[in-house]
């Protein structure tokens, strides 16, 4: 498993121990050397609990949204045009793991925005673009895997609404056992599998999810 992310302007090294930490951290800037990579040393952060990266707020426990990058995108009205819908879209997408058939929400407004298709928004549109933006508020909280528990997953496999899963973990946070979100995982249906039957439409969820999700 990789302990770093390097982004174009930032990095991150992480572990679960202080030990680790900075093992990890001194192999991190070694492999800066060999490219002429500087650290500067007034804008490193050491033994972070808690951080903003790409868009989410990480813990040693848990993945949030953060709110401060979604809040001036919940403010826009609905998109009247395909150059605003499709960045919304993207946007959204880049959260997808939180928030519960995602697929499904947006199938119709994808469509909308096909080359062969005048883009026109409807009530059904309408509504996808302010539940997209209600899932945005309100996704929650994803725990981060413990490898060492059991893992239950949950699959909803239907004819009308495509396929979702959801993997979950039973962990003690607080004291208390919870039945924490570690990642929602949708798509539409395949014009062959639109025609299955309920009981083979739940199989080939149960397939999908194990081959998406397996690690």
């Amino acid at each position: 498993m990789s302990t770093r992310n390097i982004g174009r302007l930032d990095g991150s090294i992480y572990s679960e121990t202080w030990e680790d930490h900075v093992q990890y951290k001194d192999r991190g800037v070694s492999t800066f050397t060999p490219i002429n990579l500087k650290v500067s040393l007034k804008k490193c952060n050491f033994g972070q609990h808690k951080l903003l990266e790409l868009g989410h707020k990480v813990s040693g426990l848990s993945l949030a949204i953060e709110r401060n990058k979604v809040a001036a995108v919940l403010k826009n009205p609905v998109s009247k045009a395909i150059k605003e819908m499709l960045p919304f879209l993207g946007f959204a997408s880049y959260y997808r793991n939180q928030i519960k058939v995602f697929a499904h929400i947006t199938g119709n407004t994808y469509k909308l925005c096909s080359k062969d298709v005048v883009f026109e928004i409807n009530k059904e549109g309408k509504n996808a673009y302010e539940t997209i933006k209600n899932e945005l508020t309100n996704a929650p909280v994803l725990i981060l895997t413990k490898f060492q528990l059991p893992l239950n997953l949950y699959i909803d496999g239907s004819c009308m609404k495509g396929l979702g899963a959801s993997l979950h973990q039973r962990q003690i946070v607080d004291g208390e056992p919870i039945d924490g979100v570690i990642c929602y995982i949708s798509r539409q249906l395949k014009y062959s599998e639109a025609r299955y039957e309920a009981t083979q439409t739940e199989c080939i969820c149960l397939v999908w999810a194990l081959e998406k999700l397996h690690y």
